[in-house]
């Protein structure tokens, strides 16, 4: 008798393991290929999940938040077991979480945290300390000046998070009267036209009386250090971006940028493509070593580390890894 249950056991515990599939279909809906960096964190995504034998599916939604909505249905009519999302916008974002819930697929938010919903799983950078390494290392050289800070657009969640990373380390200087801050605006895009409209709007307020410019990216630093060219500034004032573009990696050897932050991309997008694999597939996701609010609960996080970027140590980070 106790032979037969432990057979009756074992067999529908096959049963269940030969329920999920072999190939299971795992979807990425990028926001868009607005900055170099997206080019990559896609194509190490799609490696990944090939190597595990999954199916990657991608679409791309052009910054577009109701075609990325759409985009999501598409995916899951076409079978995705779960999806992983680089949000256009946030409102628009928790509604892919929810409408993905109601089908049983799980939601990965991918660089930029999904707010106010029950997201699943969150693979990132610490934007928080992203923004104090672009401080840190601007104070370090210019402890002393007007500051500019550009910041990403305010329906991005990384926009805030990086703000207050920056005000974490620039406070105490504007508290001691060591640093003012004379331009502050968020920017309508991660673009470089974005970067060259405000810090033209930055220098023309001032009367170019700026010491540091602390960009929420590459690419709007990009913008950043055009106008810096145009106005014959170039080396006199420190500009900080993050993402490590290549474009960006060449004007730092140039001198004509100061610092980009790092962010681990490979190790991300694998992280995320295995984590979406063990679930499509039923397993055990590796244990989490943080948490994050997002408004609704507190999410499971895998956040990478992030590094400074300088003349001194591109060859060691950013060459390194293969960005």
């Amino acid at each position: 008798m106790k032979t037969t249950i432990f057979s009756l056991i074992l067999l529908a515990g096959l049963i269940l393991v030969g329920c999920a599939p072999k190939h299971p279909k795992i979807g990425l809906l990028l926001h868009s290929f607005d900055a170099p960096r997206w080019q990559n964190d896609q194509r190490y995504f799609v490696d990944a999940v090939k190597q595990m034998e999954g199916i990657p599916m991608v679409l791309v939604a052009n910054n577009d938040a109701k075609k990325q909505l759409s985009q999501a249905k598409e995916l899951i009519r076409k079978g995705a077991m779960v999806l992983v999302v680089i949000p256009v916008d946030q409102a628009t974002a928790a509604e892919i979480v929810n409408l993905a819930h109601k089908k049983e697929i799980r939601v990965i938010a991918y660089d930029r945290l999904i707010n106010n919903c029950r997201l699943d799983y969150y693979v990132s950078t610490d934007n928080v300390r992203v923004g104090e390494i672009q401080a840190q290392y601007l104070t370090k050289i210019k402890p002393k000046g007007n500051y500019a800070l550009i910041g990403g657009p305010p329906n991005d969640n990384n926009s805030r998070m990086l703000y207050i990373g920056q005000m974490n380390i620039l406070q105490p200087f504007v508290e001691r009267d060591e640093i003012k801050i004379s331009f502050r605006q968020f920017a309508n895009a991660w673009t470089p036209e974005e970067g060259y409209r405000l810090a033209k709007a930055c220098l023309d307020s001032t009367a170019n009386k700026v010491d540091a410019i602390i960009c929420a990216n590459d690419a709007m630093a990009m913008g950043a250090i055009k106008v810096l060219k145009e106005k014959g500034l170039l080396k006199q004032v420190a500009v900080a971006g993050q993402d490590a573009d290549m474009a960006n990696v060449q004007e730092i050897m140039k001198g004509n940028q100061a610092v980009t932050v790092f962010k681990r991309i490979k190790t991300m997008a694998s992280t995320a493509a295995e984590i979406a694999m063990h679930l499509a597939k039923g397993e055990q996701v590796d244990p989490y070593l943080s948490t994050i609010s997002n408004g609704e609960r507190l999410v499971p996080s895998y956040l990478v580390d992030a590094i400074a970027v300088n003349e001194g140590n591109v060859e060691m980070t950013v060459i390194a890894e293969g960005n």
